[in-house]
């Protein structure tokens, strides 16, 4: 497998050019996953007089919760595609490197 230099640029540009967007989708995942915890409790006051666990069950069934989820999904799908494609660009740096170690040592 033959890295050229180019491939190797774009990857480094990639990892630049992303990284604000990378920093966002993780930034959202961590909020939604925060807010997780303030929405059940919000939730929870709207059954103070019942027990605990019928205010958890309330909080985690009600519609508002589901769909909060469906935003966390989201978010933390974004958040792992970022992820990997960041990774992805960093190992094809990695192998231009071993690979152009190899070149100067006159390793096949």
């Amino acid at each position: 497998m033959k890295i050229s230099d180019d491939q190797c640029e774009a990857a480094m540009d990639f990892l630049r050019d992303n990284a604000a967007p990378a920093g966002q989708a993780k930034a959202d995942r961590m909020y939604l996953d925060d807010y997780s915890k303030s929405l059940i409790a919000l939730l929870m006051t709207e059954r103070a007089l019942d027990s605990l666990g019928a205010q958890e069950r309330y909080a985690r069934a009600h519609p508002k919760f589901l769909q909060h989820l469906e935003g966390l999904k989201v978010a933390i799908a974004e958040d792992e595609k970022q992820k990997y494609l960041m990774e992805a660009a960093k190992v094809k740096i990695d192998v231009w490197r071993s690979l152009q170690a190899r070149e100067r040592a006159g390793l096949p």
